[in-house]
């Protein structure tokens, strides 16, 4: 049974690159893709392949929804203009510049621009995977960038791959209603799924069925922009920006728990499982490869990589230095990089599973009957880009960030510390009003006003102590510490008072859970102060 063969080899394939990731020091995402390539020798993996309507419908609107919950709105509005810039204009370049190079190596324009529009957008679980040592600034323009470029890419894509059948005609009314659909089609889709989904959500307190709901979101907005030729990505992208800044006013802390914990290990898998089969059908297109030799082939690949990388960095550099005589407010110009996190931005642009969807996704025949020309060709061009630009510039990021000497990005830590400390104030002020409304008797007063208390004064030493916070620190790890090894020892009692049959295991799972709740959130405490 080769699906369920498939199944185990991916998941053993996941646990052991992800320990020799570690254990090398190499992004785990290389080292996945390269074991795809190697499962694409066995013979009985060979029929292996990413079908392009399970990547667009079932992986993509969910890695699209995550990445959307969890990146940052305020990040975006800041630098919206960069944003779309990149996400438009430049996918529109590099399409063009990349369709004139394949044209070059003898493409026809057709064909040349369905590959320009494969490999014109960033990849969003890429960028996510790949980039996460980057400052969160970068970090938040590349996953922004690269959660909406998908939907230029797709509208170029759809108007090559319609001219090229025969379907469609090349003028320029019909490529603004595309565009004018897919954008605020998106738009307008995923601003009402989000709206359905506040609603259920407020209605549905039990957790399972609210994380159901959750589920079902980001298909929805897909299924429903898809349903009237938007961009089902901006759909997804939309209801999931909409749902990080609605979502926590209106969530219970058991649903967050088992949402946070449940898409965490989805997305992980999905991301995982997504390199090995990227590597899988790249191989594969190496097989399929007919109407070019190879050595041409891989030399398509290098020009193709190559065009990508140099208008990037143009790019970004004529873009910046063109605001910068447009825009003279001081505030733009504290916002300034160097030319060097250019490099890093560019080395950064990423190409993924995506792109290779796109390029399965192409037809297999003209409205003629005939075949599509240099089909093959595209496939493996795409191939090669995703493979290189995953594998060649995710091993050169690391050393380009260092070159780079990109600044310390300390706003998450000091935020952090500003959030924790004007919460506990407020809330410590409240504790009297709070109480008297609810009744409280005064030792629980007490007590909670004495842990307040204590949590404030480690924050005010931990502030004031800016030149020398070890001493700080060192007190609330010691206090972290002691409280993870008295859990630890009430959990072994009460093991041994299940293994002495004087409680039910049903007894002991309950007390287990909450042992196991102040655990992660001392834990998570705690991972959160070393980075």
């Amino acid at each position: 049974m080769i699906s369920l063969e498939l199944v185990v080899i991916v998941g053993l394939v996941i646990v052991v690159c992800g320990l020799l990731g570690r254990r090398l020091g190499v992004a785990t995402p290389v080292l996945l893709l390269l074991a795809g390539v190697l499962l694409g020798l066995v013979p009985s993996l060979r029929g292996v392949h990413l079908p392009p309507e399970l990547m667009l419908l079932v992986f993509l609107p969910a890695l699209l929804y995550w990445e959307s919950l969890t990146t940052s709105l305020r990040e975006i509005r800041a630098n919206l203009r960069g944003i779309v810039l990149t996400s438009t204009l430049l996918v529109v370049l590099t399409a063009g510049a990349v369709a004139a190079t394949a044209h070059a190596l003898g493409l026809p324009w057709g064909p040349a621009w369905v590959l320009g529009a494969a490999v014109a957008p960033t990849d969003a679980t890429a960028v996510g995977a790949l980039a996460r040592l980057l400052p969160r600034r970068n970090v938040s323009i590349l996953r922004a960038e690269s959660l909406i470029n998908d939907g230029t890419a797709l509208v170029i894509y759809g108007v090559a791959v319609g001219v090229t059948v025969g379907e469609e005609s090349l003028t320029a009314p019909h490529v603004a209603w595309s565009l004018i659909l897919a954008y605020g089609g998106g738009v307008g889709v995923g601003a009402f799924v989000a709206s359905l989904g506040v609603q259920a959500r407020r209605r549905i307190v039990d957790p399972l069925l609210s994380n159901v709901v959750i589920l079902l979101i980001p298909f929805t907005a897909f299924l429903l922009a898809e349903l009237i030729e938007a961009s089902g990505v901006l759909a997804v992208v939309v209801c999931g920006l909409a749902m990080s800044q609605i979502g926590p006013r209106i969530g219970r802390a058991n649903i967050r728990q088992q949402t946070t914990a449940f898409w965490s290990l989805a997305t992980y898998l999905l991301n995982a499982a997504l390199f090995v089969l990227v590597g899988l059908e790249a191989q594969a297109a190496v097989r399929n490869l007919v109407s070019a030799d190879l050595l041409t082939a891989v030399l398509a690949v290098l020009a193709v990589c190559t065009v990508i990388l140099l208008v990037r960095l143009a790019f970004l550099v004529v873009a910046a230095y063109t605001i910068r005589l447009v825009d003279r407010r001081p505030q733009q110009r504290l916002r300034r990089v160097s030319n060097r996190s250019r490099v890093v931005s560019t080395v950064a642009g990423f190409r993924g599973a995506v792109s290779l969807a796109v390029a399965l996704s192409v037809p297999t025949t003209l409205a003629s009957g005939q075949p599509f020309p240099d089909r093959d060709l595209i496939i493996f061009i795409t191939a090669g880009v995703v493979a290189t630009t995953l594998v060649v510039q995710g091993l050169l990021l690391p050393a380009a960030v260092r070159w780079a000497r990109l600044p310390v990005d300390e706003g998450v830590r000091q935020e952090r510390q500003l959030a924790e400390q004007v919460a506990t104030e407020e809330a410590l002020a409240d504790l009297g009003q709070v109480a008297a409304d609810l009744g409280t008797e005064a030792a629980a007063v007490e007590r909670v006003r004495s842990e307040y208390e204590e949590r404030l004064g480690l924050l005010r030493a931990r502030d004031a102590d800016t030149d020398d916070p070890d001493p700080a620190i060192r007190l609330d790890q010691q206090y972290t510490e002691l409280r993870l090894s008295m859990l630890a020892r009430k959990r072994d009692t009460v093991l041994r008072l299940r293994d002495e049959r004087r409680i039910d295991d049903t007894v002991l799972r309950q007390i287990q859970a909450r042992l196991d709740i102040e655990e992660l959130r001392l834990s998570r405490g705690e991972l959160t102060e070393d980075g």
